[in-house]
């Protein structure tokens, strides 16, 4: 029996039963790494030692009586998240020896549910690609077609579970970072409302863990079925202990519906300014599909859906701005004159990313002002629908490109180029706002690539957009196996 590709809810299921043991699991899944990993270089950082102590002590546990939601279940992490003993470098060689004194929030509430972590899962450089690579631990390929990207920057996590390398894992998402990874992999993902669950440890090397809020960052599940990502975000969900008033579980309302049918779901596949590929355009397509011959409502167009140009416009603001806020004076001062001399009929996204970089604190308050009003906007559309069904990003997964320099970089869709950081326009669709997001895989391009979209869903609503996985789950079936 092949458990390395169990999901998460089947392998608890047979913890339960007495059909294996963790110890068993997780040695299967270090086994499957040890194998597979080093044509896709996605666990960066081992720690079997404690994974097999750790998966000893479930067993124990469970023979007690013990029972709690993922014990004994290998898992895996992002690299960026904390963990005591560990090194946590972002990629950044200046930290390649930087280990935290303590786990980051969500890593220990993965221990406190009875997880086994095998090690950590590779990232871009300071977590700002679109692609893992790095020069402390190498580049992560896709399982599907080495010799193209596994996404970023959850790129690894993605790339080890469609490898078998963990039932789960935990990343995080600001431009797509856990989307983005999940669509180019063949697996599912789901990015919370904002604020959903705590963010404290999944913090840059040497800076402190504080219990900060985050404007657009937010972290999340990643699996192999949707029914997992529920299982997962159960654990993670809730805010940090350490804000006072607040240290209460998040009670999340159910799902709008629980049949296929019942379900009202805007469909978009086109976007003004960047084309979308043949391939998202079929998976989008094939998805649109099954929820007609289900009986969903399914619509193309309203007039309640928040302007797309603005929204790209805005979220590619608010991204650079915090990006960039901490350049050194230098470097800040060479961009200001950069964006001084653009012409001021230039409303290209490269423009309102340059314009971004040197906002100041009113620009700032300006566009956060016209994002509530995007807010309100989708409150609006939600009264009518119960979720956006629309890409990811325009391509699957492209060749590894690692120019030093992203702006040269291009991004062919069906021959035309568009610059690189353009295809992220989907992504802020959803993280703009703070609303959820689901991505599930859809099938495969004519070239065997994955092809995945994204469910997006009103805010504090992630179990109708989760259930709404679920569903289409059953109804297209579960991707394969790609190691």
């Amino acid at each position: 029996m092949e458990w390395n590709f169990r999901s998460a809810g089947e392998l608890a299921a047979a913890l339960r039963a007495g059909e294996v043991s963790s110890v068993e699991l997780t040695d299967a899944a270090i086994a499957g790494i040890e194998r597979d990993d080093g044509a896709i270089n996605a666990i960066c950082v081992p720690d079997f030692d404690r994974a097999r102590v750790a998966a000893r002590d479930a067993d124990r546990a469970r023979a007690r009586g013990t029972d709690r939601p993922l014990l004994g279940i290998p898992v895996t992490v992002k690299e960026s998240y904390n963990m005591a003993g560990m090194p946590t470098t972002w990629g950044m060689p200046q930290y390649r020896n930087f280990e935290p004194p303590e786990d980051a929030v969500q890593v220990s509430r993965l221990k406190a549910a009875g997880a086994v972590v095998l090690g950590k899962t590779n990232v871009p450089l300071g977590l700002q690609d679109i692609q893992s690579f790095n020069q402390i631990y190498g580049t992560t390929n896709n399982p599907w077609d080495t010799s193209r990207t596994s996404g970023g920057s959850s790129g690894g996590s993605a790339a080890a579970l469609a490898c078998g390398f963990g039932a789960l894992s935990i990343g995080s998402d600001l431009a797509g970072s856990l989307r983005t990874p999940a669509h180019f992999c063949g697996i599912h993902a789901h990015k919370p409302t904002l604020g959903l669950a705590a963010i404290r440890g999944m913090t840059p090397p040497s800076a402190p863990a504080l219990p900060t809020e985050a404007d657009l960052a937010v972290v999340g599940p990643m699996a192999r079925t949707a029914g997992d990502l529920s299982l997962l975000l159960d654990v993670m969900a809730g805010p940090d202990p350490l804000t006072l008033g607040l240290a209460h579980q998040v009670t999340l309302p159910p799902a709008r519906h629980e049949t296929l049918g019942d379900f009202r779901v805007l469909v978009l596949d086109e976007h003004p300014l960047i084309a979308t590929g043949t391939a998202v355009r079929a998976g989008v397509n094939r998805v649109a599909d099954a929820l007609v011959a289900d009986g969903a409502r399914v619509e193309r167009h309203s007039p309640l859906l928040p302007d797309l140009a603005e929204a790209a416009s805005l979220y590619m603001r608010l991204l650079v701005s915090g990006t960039v806020a901490r350049f050194p004076v230098e470097g800040y001062e060479q961009l200001r004159d950069r964006a001084a001399g653009l012409n001021p009929h230039d409303h290209s996204l490269d423009a309102t990313r340059l314009r971004g970089m040197v906002s100041s604190h009113r620009d700032w308050l300006e566009v956060t002002n016209r994002r509530e009003i995007h807010r309100h906007g989708w409150r609006q559309l939600f009264a009518g629908f119960d979720a956006v069904l629309c890409p990811i990003t325009p391509t699957p997964a492209f060749p590894h490109d690692h120019n030093p320099d992203p702006l040269q970089r291009r991004l062919d869709i069906d021959g035309a180029e568009y610059p690189y950081f353009d295809q992220l326009v989907w992504a802020g669709l959803a993280t703009m706002p703070g609303l959820p997001a689901t991505a599930i895989p859809t099938g495969r391009s004519p070239e065997g690539l994955p092809v995945g979209v994204q469910l997006i869903g009103p805010m504090f609503e992630d179990r109708t957009t989760l259930r709404l996985a679920e569903l289409l789950e059953q109804r297209i079936g579960a991707p394969p196996a790609a190691c």
